[in-house]
């Protein structure tokens, strides 16, 4: 899946190695669906798609803010992950994935949910870079400003 010779992408998104993490849990995930118990299917695994779908959203949406934004839309996509493991697990206790399913499909949200954080920290430490990098002496926002004294 992961091809390193992939062009760039106009949209940042399709770069980011999480985004096609998340495709391919949504299509595995669409995979597992193929049975014919409609409960399962109605009840288990339509939200669990539904809520894999808000992480590869959140991703690509996020990917076209400000830096800070951009953290908040990978919270969301984090706050997906977790809302997948619910999921799997509910899923798991009601016989609609197996164990196997169950561990596979946790040990992908876990990944995700670690390149997520990677990726947050790192933003928030390059917007703090950032601000630290801002003049005082610059501030342009007091531009005309005086100070009286009473």
């Amino acid at each position: 899946m992961e091809n390193q010779n992939r062009p760039v992408s106009f949209f940042r998104f399709e770069d980011l190695r999480v985004y096609h993490k998340s495709l391919d849990y949504f299509n595995w995930i669409i995979e597992q669906v193929k049975g014919d118990n409609p409960y399962e299917q109605k009840l288990i695994l339509e939200p669990l798609a539904n809520a894999a779908i808000k992480i590869s959203v959140n991703i690509a949406e996020g990917s076209s803010r400000h830096k800070l934004q951009f953290v908040n839309f990978l919270k969301d996509a984090k706050t997906a992950v977790r809302e997948c493991v619910v999921l799997s697990s509910m899923a798991f206790k009601a016989g609609a994935f197996t164990e196997q399913q169950y561990e596979q499909s946790k040990e992908t949200l876990v990944e995700m949910t670690k390149m997520l954080g990677a990726m947050i920290v790192s933003l928030q430490r390059s917007t703090n870079r950032e601000e630290a990098d801002i003049d005082p002496k610059q501030d342009f926002n007091n531009v005309g400003e005086v100070d009286f004294e009473y």
